[in-house]
């Protein structure tokens, strides 16, 4: 037959393979060719094709075709493609031989690199979970809801609760208002812990705000005390001034917030701790609690009368110290409400009890009449009276004054049992010490008068919180006319 050109395909992989060729290539037979030790690898050879085939006649293109796996050439013999023909064209051995396995040292290091990224990875999402869990009691709400509010938009706290409660009857801030407050406040960082949960300082539109944050079990607590503190007419400056009371549900858990008046100087407890007080301070934080529990105990006769209330936890770290240094009653949430028509008494469902060191002595030992409300007014009364002898140890006379002190902290451990208050107090009949010093001072001496009329035995015989506030009042009075 005429010489034409021919083609051949030279296979890359080891030992013979086979390729799906036109069916004018008639393979032949397969020739071994130089390799990498180890490996064979053939030419595939096929016979002479019709110059039919040739595109274009003189050079045909396909004669020119490689690849890293093979490579076409071209020539004018049968049989003629040999081992030399294909040097020039055939990639090098070196491409043809497998990956070395991976080595132990490298695998390990890839498995520790995998772990690390994989911990790494768990750590910074934890991280960032937390952070918007954090981030989740600074509520933000929707722009508009403010910017369409007439009351909210440009106005301060004080703004809003005197447009909002001018008038007589007022019982505190609408509730959307109050839900519009508390869902745009940002809180800060927790200033106190109790029993109910926990105490934060949170800001709104600049302004700071204290924050109350009862834990789902305490709902009860945390009704009672937004109900009291939404009592008509309560409002009183020696009050803790409430501002909201909203509840945050995420899913997983639910927030009750109290949201009130925040008082940088914390409780009195708090104050009278790190700080001593000259008389007149001292005369002034005596008079503002007795105004206060005086405002609470009254009833205001009227349409939309306030009813008179019992505070029933009256201590020093529930009462708080404002920048004038007079102060505000507050922790309502076992407060018990007079209820006129009936005369009965309105008590709250809560399992909590009041503090046990301030408990009066008919408390103790039960033998108080918990239908009459005026036996809790008298209770309040005996735990303002210990609250008075708290304040006058610190009251500093010629730099002399006593560290601060608990009542009863030298005849009872720091947490007293019930048993242990009632064998002190109704057994033993015991009073705090009133130091020797006081009587040489007339301010002190009239605190200590008032003190001792406040905790006697006999319920009845104790003052009222209106006879203390007159007391008290001319006290004052007497000292400004001597000084």
């Amino acid at each position: 037959m005429p010489h034409a050109h021919i083609a051949t395909f030279h296979a890359t992989v080891a030992f013979a393979t086979t390729l799906q060729l036109p069916t004018q290539l008639l393979p032949t037979l397969l020739l071994p060719i130089q390799s990498p030790p180890g490996k064979t690898y053939y030419t595939n050879r096929f016979r002479c094709l019709g110059s039919e085939n040739n595109i274009p006649p003189n050079d045909p293109a396909w004669c020119h075709e490689a690849a890293p796996t093979y490579a076409m050439q071209c020539c004018e013999n049968d049989f003629c493609n040999t081992e030399r023909n294909f040097k020039s064209v055939l990639p090098p051995p070196e491409e043809f031989l497998p990956e070395e396995p991976l080595n132990a040292w490298v695998l390990v290091v890839i498995i520790f690199g995998a772990t690390l990224f994989i911990c790494l990875s768990v750590l910074l999402s934890y991280c960032f979970w937390q952070r918007r869990k954090r981030n989740s009691h600074g509520r933000t709400f929707p722009p508009d809801d403010s910017v369409c509010d007439p009351i909210l938009n440009g106005n301060t706290i004080q703004d809003i609760i005197e447009m909002t409660t001018s008038g007589s009857g007022s019982a505190g801030l609408p509730l959307l208002v109050q839900r519009s407050i508390a869902r745009q406040i940002q809180l800060c960082h927790a200033i106190g812990k109790g029993r109910f949960g926990e105490v934060w300082r949170g800001r709104w539109r600049g302004e700071n705000v204290a924050v109350k944050i009862f834990s789902s079990r305490e709902e009860c607590s945390w009704f009672r005390e937004a109900e009291i503190y939404q009592t008509v007419m309560l409002r009183h400056e020696n009050i803790l001034g409430f501002i909201a009371a909203d509840n945050k549900d995420n899913g997983t858990w639910t927030q009750l917030w109290l949201v009130t008046d925040y008082h940088e100087n914390g409780s009195l407890f708090d104050y009278l701790t790190t700080h001593t007080v000259d008389t007149k301070t001292m005369l002034n934080m005596a008079l503002s609690i007795a105004t206060g529990l005086a405002h609470l105990h009254m009833d205001i006769v009227g349409t939309r009368g306030k009813p008179a209330i019992a505070h029933r936890d009256l201590k020093s770290k529930n009462i708080l110290v404002k920048t004038n240094l007079s102060c505000a009653i507050g922790d309502l949430g076992l407060a018990v409400r007079h209820v006129e028509k009936n005369d009965s008494v309105d008590i709250p469902s809560t399992h909590r009890v009041g503090t046990k060191r301030y408990m009066a002595p008919e408390v103790l030992d039960e033998s108080m009449n918990a239908q009459h409300f005026d036996s809790y007014k008298r209770a309040d009364v005996y735990a303002f009276g210990l609250i008075l002898w708290e304040i006058a140890r610190r009251c500093n006379i010629g730099m002399i004054y006593d560290e601060y002190q608990l009542p009863y902290f030298d005849v009872v451990q720091p947490d007293p049992s019930i048993e242990e208050m009632k064998k002190v107090v109704c057994i033993d009949k015991s009073r705090p010490i009133i130091p020797n010093r006081w009587h040489a001072s007339d301010v002190l001496h009239g605190m200590a008068k008032v003190m001792k009329e406040c905790w006697y035995p006999n319920p009845v015989a104790r003052l009222t919180a209106l006879r203390i506030k007159k007391t008290l009042a001319n006290i004052t009075v007497e000292d400004k006319v001597k000084n």
